[in-house]
């Protein structure tokens, strides 16, 4: 789609929020647990956002807006040791289709289907001498492909360009069955031409904090935080009013049906957003250990 160079208020507004969401990395408590070698893990994710308001710098709250998504996200994980330097590799695919798109009153494009195609490699940096009050570290390289289908005038599964996410997990037990979780990243977005018009976006950083409970093998119980930073989006270095700004709560609770079955559930609230939409998410997570 060819993108008219004057653009209206409501079209920067669109625009802005196709690549959006596509800048985070989020991660569930115990995501950086260290398994056997050898070691392969299936994931699928059913998940339902919503959001009845959206925020841009420079404009204010967008009334009659409303932005509504059902997710899927497939992903495999495998865990190897290579003469004793432990290693994870992994993929994940997201896909589904907005039920509601909003802004403003006005109807807005949607390009539903498959997302974009992230791949992943893990080092262990720590590994924890002990599992009730070790301390893990581990680094992740994650790239983010333009898989997904995209429209740079409306809201996308993709997000139209790559992106390269260095992150980096810590666990550290505490005794007594308490953990915390904590990642810290960067997403570095390549700039890339929709129909003339160069769309940039500066680097969005995400720190993410749980304090999880476990009181037996099978269960486990978090509360945590996550916080957007920067990510301010430009359309040929004009700023749109878009970033990566928000403040999230978050609630998760892991059951063990087998010992190779879990079940996660989450509930994520942004309770601060400045420069973009306000989302509520559910998320069911079925993990499966071979």
């Amino acid at each position: 789609m060819k993108i008219n160079r004057m653009w209206g208020p409501a079209t920067v507004l669109v625009t802005t929020l196709a690549a959006f969401e596509a800048q985070a990395i989020d991660t569930s408590p115990g995501d950086y647990t260290l398994l056997p070698p050898e070691t392969a893990i299936a994931l699928q994710y059913f998940q339902y956002s919503t959001a009845d308001e959206i925020h841009f710098d420079g404009v204010g709250t967008v009334p009659d807006t409303q932005i509504d998504a059902v997710l899927g996200v497939s992903r495999v994980l495998y865990y190897g040791d290579a003469g004793g330097f432990r290693y994870g590799l992994q993929a994940y695919l997201p896909y589904g289709s907005f039920s509601e798109a909003r802004i403003g009153g006005a109807a807005a494009p949607e390009a539903n289907g498959l997302g974009d195609l992230t791949v992943g490699a893990t080092a262990w940096l720590i590994e924890p001498s002990n599992p009730v009050t070790g301390t893990t570290l581990a680094a992740t390289a994650f790239l983010t492909l333009p898989t997904g289908n995209y429209d740079p005038a409306g809201v996308s599964m993709g997000s139209g360009t790559y992106t390269l996410t260095p992150q980096i997990g810590f666990i550290q037990g505490l005794g007594g069955g308490f953990y915390f979780d904590g990642t810290l990243d960067v997403a570095l977005t390549r700039d890339h031409d929709e129909g003339g018009i160069t769309m940039s976006r500066d680097p969005s950083y995400q720190a993410q904090a749980y304090l999880r409970y476990q009181p037996s093998q099978r269960a486990s119980f978090s509360l945590g935080y996550s916080g957007k930073f920067g990510g301010e989006a430009y359309a040929d270095d004009t700023y749109t009013g878009s970033k990566t700004r928000v403040d999230s709560l978050r609630l998760f609770a892991n059951y063990f049906l087998t010992p190779t079955v879990q079940v996660e559930a989450m509930l994520s609230k942004d309770v601060n957003v400045e420069g973009g939409p306000s989302n509520t998410v559910t998320q069911l997570r079925l993990l499966k250990v071979f």
